[in-house]
């Protein structure tokens, strides 16, 4: 049974940082890459980071510069190092997991909340 469990949510003040981490089981994890996306209320979910299977990483725009995507093959687990948060950070973040071979495996966590707020 895959699972991917996010950790690390909260309530912070801008400027301030959070670390996000998903554990995951049941995958084959330095196989898969993996991601982190984000939904805010009445938005759709957007992609926030990328990683590889090979490590390297790629960020949305509104986070570059400020969030840093990375992984331990070793503990099966991603993690969102995220700073200098600002309001418009707030969303629900979702950690994904994808490989293809011929078809496509797509997992998914249940979320964990991140809201930036004075």
């Amino acid at each position: 049974q895959v699972q991917l469990v996010e950790s690390g949510g909260g309530l912070v003040q801008p400027g301030e940082s959070l670390r996000l981490s998903c554990a995951t089981s049941g995958i084959t994890f330095n196989r898969y890459n993996m991601a982190w996306y984000r939904q805010a209320p009445g938005k759709q979910r957007e992609l926030v980071a990328d990683i590889t299977s090979g490590g390297s990483a790629n960020y949305a725009d509104s986070v570059k510069g400020r969030f840093t995507i990375s992984r331990d093959n070793a503990k099966n687990t991603v993690y969102l190092q995220m700073n200098i948060l600002k309001p418009e950070d707030t969303a629900v973040y979702y950690c994904n997991a994808k490989f293809t071979l011929n078809t496509l495996w797509d997992y998914w966590g249940q979320g964990t909340q991140v809201t930036v707020s004075s």
